[in-house]
């Protein structure tokens, strides 16, 4: 079991992966954006976070970077739906700047949870 923290703007998106990942024992700590997420993340310590790219308030890119300097073996999985630029190219910056797994949406459920499970085993 893993403390999972998910970071996205779309409660529904939240509530999918919360239930998914509850399914398969992960206890889960939800946030609506970036900031939210960072402050998350310093109170809980999750071993894996789940982060969309792009939100309001504070987006992935700067989440990733913040929460890098806290802890810079964080291990994150960036998602992203594209907007107005194509989603691998936000996808790819997120990867560069160290998100270890990077997922399109719609999310696979299937996915998301094994990429979970990859890295709770590193």
């Amino acid at each position: 079991m893993g403390k999972i923290l998910v970071v996205d703007d779309e409660e529904n998106i939240r509530n999918v992966f919360r239930r998914a990942l509850e399914k398969v024992n992960h206890e889960v700590i939800v946030a609506e954006n970036g900031s939210v997420g960072e402050q998350q993340y310093l109170y809980h310590k999750p071993d894996v976070v789940i982060l969309d790219i792009l939100m309001p308030t504070q987006e992935g890119i700067e989440t990733i970077l913040n929460l890098k300097a806290y802890n810079s073996s964080v291990k994150i999985i960036a998602i992203s739906g594209g907007g107005l630029g194509s989603a691998y190219n936000y996808l790819d910056n997120a990867l560069k700047l160290g998100a270890k797994f990077a997922l399109e949406k719609p999310v696979n459920i299937t996915e998301l949870i094994n990429k979970v499970e990859i890295l709770l085993k590193n």
